[in-house]
């Protein structure tokens, strides 16, 4: 049996952002998932902002990531070939005592290094947030918040990760780890694999895959947030990243500019014992229309076009990312929620320093291939541009989404490059993702995935097995 010189469990975008870093030294390395693709977890319902770090303690692991996580992430994203905006966010105040908390809230920002904060005053926000209420006195403005494609930035990260050497197993659920001498046994639902370390970045089974090697300190509690993607004609609806101040436990309800272009209404935070409930509520989409109409009045019910939820894994306050003792090359990652994403890069830099601490010696391969070709997506293209592809590949001007313009070439490659499923599909090319939801281009998607998978319709499943979109056969008499 191959000893590995680490396992990495869980390739969401922690799990993912680890493996590629780690793949710059020789070492190897297997990423188990136990979906059959990755971003499959808590990854698939992340808003996509990459945060400034401004609503976290100075003294807080998770503000010092994500400032630091904040700044990576530019680089990632161009050496990967994935789209950031840098939009910037509005912290806003609605009377003279709210104002005063956006004073503490600069003071602690700049504390843990966010740059070039300022207060704007009224006239400000007119000029460039027209739309929002004329009820909002003041805000903290954060030039280097930015949007980015959480499933693209997985994606990347996992295709990089594999390119130079990481061995990637999906359908592969942990089902028990047991001390064996070096290092550890890891019982899955594919076969046995040893590895000499281990890292836990399971996102809300971290607790349970901890609780494997004897580490049952911390409890992963579900945070239920409902958000609401408005259509893309209300793309410029908002400039920026709207905020209101943050709670006790969430930065509130807020109103999202995405990289695709939809902007998106919520989350709320709701805590829950159950890790698999994802159902959205007539209570939340009341409570988030209330909030987003109070910092926009104009947004309207009826630019919804879709309604879904995440679940984050709180693990109390702050993120836990630490050495166990009680089981010695095992590094635990838990409690990933927001700013999870911005800090991904941040965090990969401090579980590879964990393992050094551990005993792993890391040493740069000489040859790195640190850039991933730039995905070809004719939503974010001219159509100048677009003529140009299609003289060179004709499969570009088969249109099969018409929502969100997607080609049959860019399904094509997108499955050639791991999709599997009609949802790894549309998280890679936002193919089903329009208003129509997949009404005109399923079955044309279905066919091919069949085609390029060598599967038989009725296999083609939404995302996985149990999820399949045909049950059988019809057959006439």
């Amino acid at each position: 049996m191959k000893l590995y010189d680490i396992a990495i469990i869980g390739a969401g975008v922690i799990g993912a952002s680890i493996a590629r870093e780690l793949s710059g030294y020789k070492l190897s390395i297997a990423l188990l998932e136990k979906e059959i693709e990755p971003a499959f977890g808590v990854s698939k319902s992340n808003s996509g902002i990459i945060h400034p770090g401004t609503q976290h303690s100075p003294h807080s692991l998770k503000g010092r990531l994500c400032v630091r996580g904040n700044t990576l992430t530019r680089k990632i994203a161009k050496e990967l070939g994935v789209d950031f905006k840098e939009v910037g966010e509005l912290i806003v105040a609605f009377d003279e005592n709210e104002a005063s908390r956006l004073l503490e809230l600069k003071k602690e920002a700049e504390e843990i290094g966010v740059p070039r904060l300022k207060i704007v005053d009224r006239a400000w926000i007119k000029k460039n947030e027209p739309n929002l209420s004329e009820n909002v006195v003041a805000a903290l403005y954060a030039p280097t918040a930015g949007i980015i494609s959480p499933y693209r930035l997985v994606y990347g990260l996992y295709e990089n990760a594999v390119r130079n050497g990481v061995e990637a197993f999906s359908e592969t659920r942990v089902n028990n780890i047991v001390n064996a001498a070096p290092g550890f046994e890891i019982t899955t639902s594919r076969r046995v694999f040893r590895a000499r370390y281990i890292v836990n970045a399971a996102g809300l089974f971290a607790d349970e895959i901890s609780g494997m090697a004897g580490i049952t300190d911390f409890k992963i509690t579900p945070r239920k947030g409902e958000e609401f993607i408005l259509d893309k004609k209300k793309e410029h609806l908002m400039n920026h990243l709207i905020f209101p101040l943050p709670g006790k436990i969430s930065k509130g309800i807020l109103i999202i500019k995405t990289s695709d272009g939809n902007p998106m209404i919520g989350p709320t935070a709701d805590d829950t014992e159950d890790k698999e409930d994802l159902s959205t509520s007539d209570e939340g989409l009341k409570k988030v229309l209330a909030s987003a109409r109070r910092m926009v009045p104009s947004i309207n019910e009826n630019d919804i076009i879709a309604y879904f939820a995440g679940l984050r894994p709180v693990a109390g306050d702050d993120f836990i990312i630490r050495r166990e003792t009680k089981a010695p090359g095992f590094i635990t990652v838990a409690g990933i929620q927001s700013p999870g994403l911005t800090a991904a890069p941040a965090i990969a830099l401090m579980a590879a320093d964990l393992l050094k601490e551990s005993g792993l010696r890391l040493k740069r391969k000489f040859i790195f291939h640190g850039h991933r070709e730039k995905t070809i997506h004719l939503f974010a293209m001219p159509f100048s541009k677009t003529r140009q592809l299609i003289k060179k590949d004709a499969g570009y001007g088969d249109i099969v989404c018409r929502c969100e313009i997607v080609s049959a070439k860019e399904v094509r490659d997108a499955i050639r490059r791991g999709a599997k499923t009609m949802d790894g599909v549309k998280f890679r090319t936002r193919a089903q993702a329009g208003r129509c939801h997949g009404t005109f281009c399923t079955t044309r998607i279905m066919k091919i995935l069949a085609e390029e998978t060598k599967i038989p319709v009725t296999d083609v499943t939404k995302r996985g097995q149990g999820c399949e979109i045909v049950k059988g056969d019809r057959c006439d008499a």
